[in-house]
């Protein structure tokens, strides 16, 4: 057993079978043995995102955040707020595009790289240090508490977040706790640890089949009920792997959507090596634009991830594309890693993009161009 293997079963043998928000919350995120905790070289080893493949993904969300700023008037501040950003690949982009391109936008600009990892942080400050002794980034554990203008932002997190496992069992919902049996992890089903769980569903009007395997995201819930409130005026933008509650708990899916990865591979293996492979839920759109009106967030759109770079890229051609001096052999290979972006067998249509709102004027977003 894994180090945090021999936690959790401790902990479950004294004190009995833990959600599996618990558990999944445990294997990403302990401090000391969750995945997310992990040195980058592991995690590139498992899977990689769109900021790993080129970074006009970076330039073109630079170029929306710069439109953003033009709709809310262009305030003397703009606080631009990443959630879950690693060691600051993309803010570094993001920030050097910014102060190349739209030097108004980069002056106003304030950069909050959120990152629960400790050593996360540390390179994200090393990375972007000439930013920050300018004054337009920060790293930080938390959100701010107050988001006065601007944007809060993320790339694969949601995603990441913990969820619980819910059965439709003979007509009625029941969770899946994680339990041990001769020193394994195994499911246990037993009633619902919450009333939220039944709320979670009803509120989407979602009704399970019978015998049907699906994953409540109640963290999700609570993370995007919490920024709607932190921000004041400005947008938040989601980028994710999910579908609406209509796809997503649809005939497809009578399993859920709950995957381990681990060397690009992609298993139902949750309880191998906790904390030594990655957990993830697709994301239920649905969710976070129900719990983000409550907490004041109107939905903008939603779009492929395609739609949304396409229409920013589209009206300079992909320019942003190119560095300077590339030599012909790096332009193509810099096209051929925009097609893993935007093309449907890569990861342009797997990706969706929710963009929210609040207190704003009602103004179409480049990025939003694409939606029918």
């Amino acid at each position: 057993m894994t180090p945090l293997a021999e936690l959790l079963a401790d902990r479950i043998r004294r004190y009995g079978p833990i959600t599996f928000a618990d558990f999944m919350r445990e294997c990403l995120y302990h401090p000391v043995h969750g995945y997310y905790s992990m040195t980058e070289s592991t995690r590139f080893a498992d899977y990689y995102t769109s900021v790993d493949v080129h970074p006009i993904f970076g330039r073109l969300l630079a170029r929306q955040f710069s439109e953003m700023w033009e709709c809310l008037d262009r305030p003397p501040e703009f606080t631009l707020v990443e959630a879950g950003a690693g060691v600051g690949r993309l803010a570094a982009h993001i920030l050097d595009f910014s102060e190349s391109k739209f030097p108004p936008f980069y002056g106003a600009l304030r950069y909050v790289a959120v990152e629960r990892s400790a050593a996360r942080r540390e390179q994200a400050s090393v990375r972007a240090k000439r930013h920050a002794d300018a004054g337009h980034f920060e790293a930080s554990i938390e959100i701010p508490p107050r988001i006065p203008m601007g944007c809060l932002f993320s790339n694969e997190l949601a995603d990441a977040l913990a969820v619980h496992r819910v059965v439709m069992k003979d007509g009625a919902l029941r969770e899946i706790f994680v339990g041990i049996s001769d020193g394994r992890f195994v499911d246990n089903v037993a009633g619902l640890s919450t009333c939220a769980i039944t709320e979670y569903f009803a509120a989407q009007g979602v009704s399970l089949q019978e015998g049907q395997q699906a994953e409540a995201g109640l963290e999700a819930c609570d993370w995007i009920t919490e920024v709607g409130r932190r921000i004041e005026r400005g947008y938040v933008l989601t980028i994710d792997y999910g579908h609406r509650a209509a796809e997503l708990f649809d005939d497809h899916h009578m399993r859920g959507t709950l995957l381990a990865y681990r060397d690009h591979r992609a298993t139902e293996n949750y309880y191998d090596s906790p904390g030594e492979q990655d957990l993830t839920a697709h994301v239920n759109f649905s969710a976070l634009e129900t719990w983000g009106k409550r907490a004041g967030l109107e939905t903008a759109g939603l779009v492929s991830q395609t739609a949304f770079l396409l229409a920013l890229g589209r009206g300079n051609e992909f320019a942003d594309l190119y560095g300077e001096g590339q030599t012909e052999v790096e332009r193509a290979r810099a096209r051929l890693q925009l097609k893993t972006l935007i093309y449907p067998e890569g990861m342009g249509e797997r990706f969706q993009v929710l963009i929210q709102q609040k207190g704003t004027a009602t103004s179409q977003l480049t990025g939003l161009a694409g939606i029918s």
